[in-house]
């Protein structure tokens, strides 16, 4: 008598039980602040420092006493010339320093009168402007107090965080060190590019799509390639893949067939935490683990595989790295201008883009083969089981750009 079939789990359920299993790294290193993008950083960081370290000018201009302005016509001599970089003498009263953006505001000066609003004759300025004290000056430790947490434990680090790390002097930072993932892809159907395709044969896409996806996330990759189909070859290689690795990631073999070997490698090697999810596309998604490693097996069908990485995958590598806070992607609210009656009772995640008169539209053919919607889109719409979509309501959309760094 055979089992009584699971209920699938719904997509909050399957996230909620994949990052409620995770470990985060502990091993950290220390790296070149330079060669420090798309890491994670392992310890907050404190500047030591004022930022800016000193009150500078806003713009090119002249430095004065706001005292010596009051008349909206003050004749003054130019005392000095004050380059960035370079350190002033105080200004005495009744002159003025002709100044350059971002210098250092010379002692005895409160306020900067962009060089516009002036007019010089020789060495004297006529400053056609009353202006008030502080004005157009950047006051020191504006930006950064010295003693202040500039960047949270926890944070990964993009372009901004790199500057703002590198503007107050940090040459290293400590950071996670990188996942190492191990991929293989199943199926004899399966043949590279530039192989001559035979009979019933297709091109590997998934395997330049994750790899692609696991680099965009700062993965260290070990690809095992293409895999036959047998239970033996599979676990073969799962065995293979779980030393050294945090994470294997396998794509196809994942549903129910006779020549779909994951789940009984799986279960032989390790244990198999969770198998369908209420998706579309999707449904057959494999986690569990294998020795020390974690396990996923994402679909087969390219769109399949690339929609699930995105939804499930993403959010559990970014917290095995041990990113802090918020790690789902921002969705936003829509209006459809299209209409899609047939309610599907999965979460459905429809590709689709943004079109000039800015409401979105569905991709022609949402199958989970084709693989040209995920080119032509600009997002998902992320669809609840049960809803149909007439034109005109409001529909929950996801940009790409929220879902693949």
């Amino acid at each position: 008598m055979s089992e009584p079939r699971k209920p699938m789990l719904s997509v909050s359920e399957a996230q909620t039980l994949m990052l409620g299993a995770v470990r985060p790294l502990a091993d950290t290193e220390l790296v070149a602040t330079l060669a420090a993008n798309g890491r994670v950083l392992a310890a907050a960081q404190v500047s030591e420092m004022n930022v800016p370290g000193a009150d500078n000018t806003q713009m090119d201009g002249y430095a004065v006493r706001a005292a010596d302005c009051v008349s909206g016509s003050a004749a003054l001599k130019v005392s000095q010339r004050v380059p960035a970089g370079h350190v002033p003498q105080a200004l005495q009263p009744g002159t003025a320093a002709r100044i350059f953006t971002g210098a250092m505001i010379p002692q005895g000066a409160d306020a900067v009168v962009m060089q516009e609003q002036c007019a010089l004759d020789g060495d004297t300025v006529t400053i056609n402007h009353a202006p008030k004290s502080g004005e157009w000056i950047r006051r020191a430790g504006e930006d950064i107090a010295s003693g202040s947490v500039v960047l949270a434990a926890g944070t990964r680090l993009r372009s901004q965080e790199l500057g703002l790390a590198a503007s107050i002097g940090l040459a290293e930072l400590p950071v996670k060190r990188k996942l190492r993932v191990a991929v293989f892809f199943t199926g004899d159907e399966l043949t590279m590019p530039g192989e001559p395709l035979a009979p019933g044969a297709i091109y590997n896409s998934n395997r330049f799509t994750l790899r692609a996806l696991l680099e965009n996330l700062g993965c260290e990759i070990t690809d095992f390639g293409i895999v036959p189909d047998s239970l033996d070859a599979t676990r073969s290689v799962l065995r293979q893949s779980a030393e050294g690795h945090d994470l294997i990631i396998t794509s196809g073999g994942v549903s129910v067939g006779e020549e779909d070997h994951i789940k009984p490698a799986v279960e032989a090697e390790g244990k198999l935490n969770m198998w369908q999810i209420a998706v579309k596309p999707g449904k057959p998604l494999a986690f569990g683990e294998v020795r020390q490693a974690f396990f996923i097996g994402l679909p087969g069908n390219p769109v399949s595989s690339f929609v699930t990485f995105l939804i499930f995958v993403r959010p559990f590598i970014l917290r095995l790295q041990g990113v802090a806070g918020a790690i789902a992607p921002r969705a936003f609210s829509m209006r459809a201008d299209f209409d899609w009656p047939k309610a599907d009772k999965r979460n459905e995640f429809l590709r689709a883009r943004i079109n000039d008169e800015g409401g979105v539209e569905l991709f022609r053919n949402q199958s989970s083969g084709v693989l040209t919607s995920t080119v032509w889109g600009d997002g998902v719409i992320d669809n609840p089981p049960g809803q149909a979509i007439a034109r005109g309501d409001q529909v929950r959309f996801i940009p790409f750009s929220e879902l693949l760094y």
